[in-house]
Protein backbone atom coordinates (compact mmCIF):
# COMPACT_ATOMS: atom_id res chain seq x y z
CA UNK A 1 0.00 0.00 0.00
CA UNK A 2 1.29 3.48 -0.83
CA UNK A 3 2.22 5.64 2.22
CA UNK A 4 2.48 9.38 2.68
CA UNK A 5 4.23 11.19 5.59
CA UNK A 6 4.44 14.85 6.46
CA UNK A 7 7.93 16.01 7.26
CA UNK A 8 9.16 18.57 9.76
CA UNK A 9 6.18 18.50 12.10
CA UNK A 10 5.61 16.56 15.29
CA UNK A 11 2.22 16.35 17.01
CA UNK A 12 1.94 18.36 20.22
CA UNK A 13 -0.50 16.02 21.97
CA UNK A 14 -2.41 12.80 21.46
CA UNK A 15 -5.43 14.56 19.93
CA UNK A 16 -3.28 16.20 17.30
CA UNK A 17 -1.44 12.91 16.83
CA UNK A 18 -4.78 11.17 16.17
CA UNK A 19 -5.83 13.85 13.68
CA UNK A 20 -2.52 13.61 11.88
CA UNK A 21 -2.82 9.82 11.76
CA UNK A 22 -6.34 10.10 10.30
CA UNK A 23 -5.20 12.58 7.64
CA UNK A 24 -2.27 10.40 6.71
CA UNK A 25 -4.48 7.33 6.54
CA UNK A 26 -7.05 9.10 4.33
CA UNK A 27 -4.34 10.42 2.01
CA UNK A 28 -2.79 7.00 1.85
CA UNK A 29 -6.17 5.47 0.92
CA UNK A 30 -6.58 8.01 -1.90
CA UNK A 31 -3.20 7.11 -3.35
CA UNK A 32 -3.94 3.46 -2.83
CA UNK A 33 -7.23 3.84 -4.73
CA UNK A 34 -5.42 5.59 -7.59
CA UNK A 35 -2.79 2.88 -7.63
CA UNK A 36 -5.47 0.19 -7.67
CA UNK A 37 -7.46 1.92 -10.46
CA UNK A 38 -4.37 2.37 -12.57
CA UNK A 39 -3.46 -1.23 -12.00
CA UNK A 40 -6.94 -2.42 -13.03
CA UNK A 41 -6.84 -0.25 -16.17
CA UNK A 42 -3.48 -1.66 -17.10
CA UNK A 43 -4.79 -5.16 -16.55
CA UNK A 44 -7.87 -4.49 -18.72
CA UNK A 45 -5.72 -3.06 -21.50
CA UNK A 46 -3.41 -6.05 -21.28
CA UNK A 47 -6.32 -8.49 -21.46
CA UNK A 48 -7.97 -6.67 -24.38
CA UNK A 49 -4.88 -5.55 -26.24
CA UNK A 50 -5.61 -7.60 -29.33
CA UNK A 51 -9.19 -6.34 -29.45
CA UNK A 52 -8.09 -2.69 -29.10
CA UNK A 53 -5.41 -3.07 -31.76
CA UNK A 54 -7.95 -4.76 -33.99
CA UNK A 55 -10.34 -1.81 -33.73
CA UNK A 56 -7.54 0.65 -34.42
CA UNK A 57 -6.50 -1.44 -37.41
CA UNK A 58 -10.01 -1.57 -38.84
CA UNK A 59 -10.41 2.22 -38.50
CA UNK A 60 -7.02 2.83 -40.09
CA UNK A 61 -7.77 0.48 -42.98
CA UNK A 62 -11.15 2.15 -43.50
CA UNK A 63 -9.62 5.64 -43.64
CA UNK A 64 -6.88 4.52 -46.02
CA UNK A 65 -9.39 2.69 -48.22
CA UNK A 66 -11.60 5.79 -48.41
CA UNK A 67 -8.66 8.05 -49.26
CA UNK A 68 -7.43 5.56 -51.83
CA UNK A 69 -10.88 5.27 -53.39
CA UNK A 70 -11.21 9.05 -53.65
CA UNK A 71 -7.72 9.51 -55.07
CA UNK A 72 -7.34 6.57 -57.43
CA UNK A 73 -10.91 5.69 -58.41
CA UNK A 74 -13.39 8.52 -57.84
CA UNK A 75 -11.23 11.41 -59.03
CA UNK A 76 -10.24 9.76 -62.36
CA UNK A 77 -13.87 8.67 -62.80
CA UNK A 78 -15.05 12.26 -62.26
CA UNK A 79 -12.52 13.54 -64.81
CA UNK A 80 -13.48 10.97 -67.44
CA UNK A 81 -17.21 11.55 -66.90
CA UNK A 82 -16.79 15.31 -67.17
CA UNK A 83 -14.91 14.93 -70.46
CA UNK A 84 -17.59 12.59 -71.83
CA UNK A 85 -20.35 15.00 -70.80
CA UNK A 86 -19.02 17.82 -72.97
CA UNK A 87 -20.24 16.23 -76.20
CA UNK A 88 -23.95 15.67 -75.36
CA UNK A 89 -24.16 18.98 -73.48
CA UNK A 90 -23.13 20.76 -76.66
CA UNK A 91 -26.16 19.24 -78.43
CA UNK A 92 -28.30 20.19 -75.43
CA UNK A 93 -27.08 23.81 -75.61
CA UNK A 94 -27.73 24.00 -79.34
CA UNK A 95 -31.24 22.58 -78.89
CA UNK A 96 -32.12 25.44 -76.55
CA UNK A 97 -31.02 27.94 -79.16
CA UNK A 98 -32.45 26.41 -82.34
CA UNK A 99 -36.18 25.79 -82.01
CA UNK A 100 -36.58 24.57 -85.60
CA UNK A 101 -34.43 21.49 -85.07
CA UNK A 102 -34.64 21.29 -81.28
CA UNK A 103 -36.26 17.85 -81.17
CA UNK A 104 -33.50 16.19 -83.18
CA UNK A 105 -30.82 17.94 -81.13
CA UNK A 106 -32.39 16.88 -77.83
CA UNK A 107 -32.51 13.31 -79.14
CA UNK A 108 -28.82 13.46 -80.05
CA UNK A 109 -28.06 14.86 -76.59
CA UNK A 110 -29.88 11.95 -74.96
CA UNK A 111 -28.52 9.12 -77.09
CA UNK A 112 -25.21 10.41 -78.39
CA UNK A 113 -23.85 10.11 -81.92
CA UNK A 114 -20.69 9.30 -83.87
CA UNK A 115 -19.55 6.86 -81.19
CA UNK A 116 -19.82 9.48 -78.45
CA UNK A 117 -21.76 8.99 -75.24
CA UNK A 118 -25.15 10.61 -74.77
CA UNK A 119 -26.65 11.81 -71.51
CA UNK A 120 -28.24 8.41 -70.85
CA UNK A 121 -24.90 6.63 -71.31
CA UNK A 122 -23.21 8.94 -68.84
CA UNK A 123 -25.94 8.42 -66.26
CA UNK A 124 -25.55 4.66 -66.61
CA UNK A 125 -21.75 4.42 -66.83
CA UNK A 126 -20.72 7.11 -64.36
CA UNK A 127 -23.34 6.86 -61.63
CA UNK A 128 -22.42 8.82 -58.53
CA UNK A 129 -20.37 11.46 -60.33
CA UNK A 130 -21.15 15.15 -60.63
CA UNK A 131 -21.31 14.72 -64.41
CA UNK A 132 -23.98 12.01 -64.11
CA UNK A 133 -25.96 14.24 -61.78
CA UNK A 134 -25.89 17.11 -64.27
CA UNK A 135 -26.79 14.64 -67.03
CA UNK A 136 -29.95 13.78 -65.07
CA UNK A 137 -30.95 17.44 -65.20
CA UNK A 138 -30.26 17.81 -68.92
CA UNK A 139 -32.00 14.50 -69.71
CA UNK A 140 -35.08 15.57 -67.77
CA UNK A 141 -35.30 18.90 -69.58
CA UNK A 142 -34.72 17.13 -72.92
CA UNK A 143 -37.58 14.69 -72.30
CA UNK A 144 -39.82 17.59 -71.25
CA UNK A 145 -39.24 19.28 -74.61
CA UNK A 146 -39.84 15.96 -76.37
CA UNK A 147 -43.23 15.67 -74.59
CA UNK A 148 -42.19 12.54 -72.70
CA UNK A 149 -43.37 13.85 -69.37
CA UNK A 150 -43.08 10.75 -67.19
CA UNK A 151 -39.43 10.34 -68.17
CA UNK A 152 -38.85 14.06 -67.64
CA UNK A 153 -40.14 13.80 -64.07
CA UNK A 154 -38.10 10.68 -63.36
CA UNK A 155 -34.77 12.14 -64.43
CA UNK A 156 -35.38 15.56 -62.91
CA UNK A 157 -36.25 13.98 -59.57
CA UNK A 158 -32.91 12.14 -59.67
CA UNK A 159 -31.07 15.44 -60.06
CA UNK A 160 -29.61 16.67 -56.77
CA UNK A 161 -28.82 20.30 -56.07
CA UNK A 162 -27.99 22.41 -53.03
CA UNK A 163 -30.28 25.17 -54.21
CA UNK A 164 -29.87 28.09 -56.58
CA UNK A 165 -30.96 28.48 -60.18
CA UNK A 166 -30.50 24.80 -61.16
CA UNK A 167 -32.71 23.75 -58.27
CA UNK A 168 -35.37 26.33 -59.15
CA UNK A 169 -35.43 25.38 -62.84
CA UNK A 170 -35.45 21.63 -62.17
CA UNK A 171 -38.34 21.91 -59.71
CA UNK A 172 -40.19 24.22 -62.09
CA UNK A 173 -39.64 21.82 -65.00
CA UNK A 174 -41.17 19.00 -62.96
CA UNK A 175 -44.12 21.33 -62.38
CA UNK A 176 -44.41 21.89 -66.13
CA UNK A 177 -44.44 18.12 -66.74
CA UNK A 178 -47.20 17.60 -64.19
CA UNK A 179 -49.23 20.43 -65.76
CA UNK A 180 -48.97 18.71 -69.14
CA UNK A 181 -50.14 15.47 -67.54
CA UNK A 182 -53.17 17.28 -66.09
CA UNK A 183 -51.94 16.87 -62.49
CA UNK A 184 -52.38 20.50 -61.54
CA UNK A 185 -52.10 20.06 -57.79
CA UNK A 186 -48.73 18.35 -58.17
CA UNK A 187 -47.65 21.05 -60.60
CA UNK A 188 -48.49 23.81 -58.11
CA UNK A 189 -46.52 21.99 -55.42
CA UNK A 190 -43.40 21.97 -57.60
CA UNK A 191 -43.82 25.57 -58.72
CA UNK A 192 -43.87 26.52 -55.06
CA UNK A 193 -40.70 24.49 -54.49
CA UNK A 194 -39.10 26.39 -57.37
CA UNK A 195 -40.03 29.68 -55.73
CA UNK A 196 -38.44 28.58 -52.45
CA UNK A 197 -35.24 27.37 -54.14
CA UNK A 198 -34.13 30.82 -55.24
CA UNK A 199 -35.47 34.37 -55.40
CA UNK A 200 -34.19 36.34 -58.38
CA UNK A 201 -35.49 38.59 -61.14
CA UNK A 202 -35.31 35.88 -63.79
CA UNK A 203 -36.87 32.66 -62.48
CA UNK A 204 -39.07 34.05 -59.70
CA UNK A 205 -41.58 35.97 -61.85
CA UNK A 206 -41.81 32.99 -64.22
CA UNK A 207 -42.79 30.59 -61.45
CA UNK A 208 -44.99 33.14 -59.72
CA UNK A 209 -47.03 33.30 -62.91
CA UNK A 210 -47.09 29.52 -63.37
CA UNK A 211 -48.06 29.00 -59.71
CA UNK A 212 -50.79 31.63 -60.02
CA UNK A 213 -52.27 30.00 -63.12
CA UNK A 214 -52.18 26.56 -61.46
CA UNK A 215 -53.85 27.97 -58.35
CA UNK A 216 -56.57 29.55 -60.51
CA UNK A 217 -57.25 26.20 -62.17
CA UNK A 218 -57.61 24.63 -58.73
CA UNK A 219 -60.08 27.32 -57.64
CA UNK A 220 -57.63 28.80 -55.13
CA UNK A 221 -58.31 32.43 -55.94
CA UNK A 222 -56.70 33.95 -52.85
CA UNK A 223 -53.45 32.08 -53.36
CA UNK A 224 -53.41 32.96 -57.06
CA UNK A 225 -54.01 36.62 -56.23
CA UNK A 226 -51.00 36.63 -53.91
CA UNK A 227 -48.73 35.29 -56.64
CA UNK A 228 -49.95 37.73 -59.29
CA UNK A 229 -49.71 40.70 -56.94
CA UNK A 230 -46.11 39.79 -56.17
CA UNK A 231 -45.33 40.00 -59.89
CA UNK A 232 -46.95 43.42 -60.11
CA UNK A 233 -45.27 44.78 -56.98
CA UNK A 234 -41.86 43.12 -56.98
CA UNK A 235 -41.14 42.50 -60.67
CA UNK A 236 -42.83 45.31 -62.63
CA UNK A 237 -40.12 45.19 -65.33
CA UNK A 238 -40.46 41.47 -66.00
CA UNK A 239 -42.15 39.98 -69.06
CA UNK A 240 -44.70 38.38 -66.73
CA UNK A 241 -45.81 41.82 -65.52
CA UNK A 242 -47.32 42.46 -68.95
CA UNK A 243 -50.98 41.53 -68.66
CA UNK A 244 -50.72 40.62 -64.97
CA UNK A 245 -53.62 42.95 -64.18
CA UNK A 246 -55.90 40.64 -66.11
CA UNK A 247 -54.76 37.70 -64.01
CA UNK A 248 -55.27 39.77 -60.85
CA UNK A 249 -58.85 40.50 -61.92
CA UNK A 250 -59.53 36.79 -62.54
CA UNK A 251 -58.04 35.87 -59.17
CA UNK A 252 -60.14 38.48 -57.38
CA UNK A 253 -63.28 37.15 -59.04
CA UNK A 254 -62.37 33.59 -58.05
CA UNK A 255 -62.19 34.34 -54.33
Amino acid sequence: MATYKKRGHKPKNKAEEARQWAEESTTAEVFNTLDTSASRTEQWVARNQNYILGIIGVVAVGVLAYLGYEKFIQEPKETTASNELFYPMEYFRQAQQQDAIADSLYTLALNGAEGKYGLLDIIGEYSGTKAANLANYAAGVSYLHLDQYDKAISYLEDFKSDGGTYEAVSQGAIGDAFMELGQTSDALNYYEKALKAEDNEFTTPVYLQKAGIAALELGQGAKALGYFERISEEFPQSAQANGVEGYIGRAQAAQ
